[in-house]
C-alpha cells in the first residue's frame, strides 16, 4: 500500500494527473498587509478528500510556482528561493497555511492553494495580497487674520494615495474651504494634504484631528490640541501697556519734583 502510495506522490510531481478541479475552499480573496509587516494566507478544504499533499503557488502571467509545500508521507518544506521569505503556520491535508515574512512591494500578487488529491485531482483555492504603505500623519494647525479662525492642515504619505479626513472635537467648531493636494513621490508613494478652515468661537482648548487611511486597512490617527484662547486679551494687553506708562510718567514726575524742591531749598540756604 505504501508503494502506490507513493506512486501516486510521483504522478503528482510529473504531472501526470487531471488538470486542477474546483471545490469548496475557504480562503481569504484579499490579504492586505502593510510593507514590513507579515502575511497569512490560509486554505481550508470544507469537503473530506483524501489528500496526498497541498502544494503553495505564486502566480505570475498565469503561471504557477511552487513555493511551499506540505506532504503526507515527506512532511513540509519550503522551496529553495523562498526558504527565508516564507514558512508554514499550520500544516495540515485538510487545512492549512502560510507566511510571507516581512512584505515588501514585489510580494505583491495572487497565490493558490491545490489540494492534490487521487483520483480526482487537484482543488484549488486562490488569494491576493495587496502590499500597502502608510506614515504617520503631520497636522499643522496657524491662526489666520480673524480671531475667530484657524488654517489646519494635514500631510500623509503612502501608497496607494491615502484619504486624509479632519476633524474636530468641540461643537460650535466647524471646517469649511476646503482643498485637497496630491503629490506623486519618486518611491511610488503619494503625498496628500488636505487643508480647510476652522470657525467658531471657541471658549475652551479643543483637539483637532487627522485620519489617514489606505483601503480598508486601519487607519492612522493623531490628534493636536488647541489652547484655549480669549478673545479680551488684546484689550488687556493695551491695557496693561497704557497702566506701565503710566506708573513710569508718574516716578519722572516725582522725580522731577523732588529735583526742584531740592534745589530750591539749597539756593534758600545760600542767601
Amino acid at each position: 500500500m505504501m508503494r502506490q502510495d507513493v506512486l501516486i506522490y510521483l504522478l503528482f510531481v510529473c504531472r501526470v494527473l487531471p488538470a486542477a478541479l474546483t471545490a469548496v475552499i475557504q480562503t481569504q480573496q484579499t490579504v492586505l498587509a502593510a510593507v514590513g509587516e507579515d502575511a497569512e494566507f490560509s486554505c481550508q478544504l470544507l469537503e473530506t478528500k483524501d489528500v496526498l499533499q497541498v502544494t503553495w503557488q505564486k502566480i505570475s502571467h498565469d503561471v504557477g510556482t511552487n513555493v511551499a509545500t506540505y506532504n503526507k508521507y515527506f512532511g513540509q518544506r519550503v522551496n529553495d528561493g523562498f526558504i527565508d521569505k516564507f514558512e508554514f503556520k499550520y500544516t495540515g491535508l485538510q487545512n492549512c497555511s502560510i507566511v510571507i515574512r516581512n512584505v515588501i512591494e514585489q510580494d505583491e500578487g495572487c497565490y493558490r492553494c491545490l489540494f492534490n488529491t487521487y483520483p480526482e485531482g487537484a482543488f484549488t483555492g486562490r488569494t491576493c495580497l495587496q502590499v500597502y504603505e502608510l506614515h504617520e500623519p503631520v497636522v499643522d494647525v496657524r491662526e489666520s487674520n480673524s480671531t475667530e479662525e484657524w488654517v489646519v492642515s494635514c500631510s500623509a504619505t503612502g501608497r496607494p494615495a491615502p484619504t486624509v479626513t479632519l476633524s474636530v472635537s468641540q461643537q460650535d467648531l466647524n471646517f469649511s474651504q476646503y482643498n485637497t493636494v496630491s503629490v506623486s513621490n519618486t518611491n511610488a508613494t503619494f503625498t496628500v494634504t488636505t487643508t480647510a478652515v476652522l470657525s467658531g468661537s471657541r471658549k475652551h482648548s479643543t483637539q483637532v484631528g487627522c485620519a489617514a487611511r489606505v483601503l480598508s486597512a486601519p487607519q492612522r490617527e493623531v490628534m493636536v490640541m488647541i489652547s484655549e484662547v480669549k478673545q479680551v486679551h488684546a484689550g488687556n494687553d493695551d491695557n496693561d501697556d497704557d497702566f506701565t506708562w503710566i506708573i513710569v510718567l508718574g516716578a519722572v514726575i516725582c522725580v522731577c519734583i523732588v529735583a526742584v524742591v531740592t534745589i530750591l531749598a539749597n539756593r534758600k540756604k545760600l542767601l
